[in-house]
């Protein structure tokens, strides 16, 4: 897949709080159902790229969307998670999954 370089239409930035959609669309999503609805904070922008949900039906998959590296608290994940309390999961999520979290969900 051929990274693409535009970051025009970034809504995030590292450090930035945000909050998962909750959304259970038909076909192939590439946001885990466990982190849907979770808050995390931005660790990064991993670049811009085509969008796989449209690439797996073979169309372009254009224009590219931004795909950002998230790290949510295990805790946050997880309500009987018995690791310490700072273990982290990072996932990456593209932009239209995201939310800035003071926005409902």
């Amino acid at each position: 897949m051929r990274r693409m370089s535009s970051s025009d239409h970034l809504r995030f930035r590292p450090g930035d709080r945000v909050r998962v959609r909750v959304a259970y669309p038909i076909g192939h999503v590439r946001t885990p159902y466990y982190v849907r609805g979770k808050s995390g904070i931005i660790e990064r922008f991993c670049g811009s790229f085509p969008n796989p949900e449209e690439l797996a039906y073979a169309r372009p998959g254009l224009p590219a969307m931004a795909l950002y590296r998230v790290r949510f608290l295990q805790t946050e994940l997880w309500t009987d998670y018995a690791g310490h309390a700072a273990d982290i999961l990072e996932a990456e999520i593209y932009q239209h999954w995201l939310q800035a979290e003071d926005v409902p969900s």
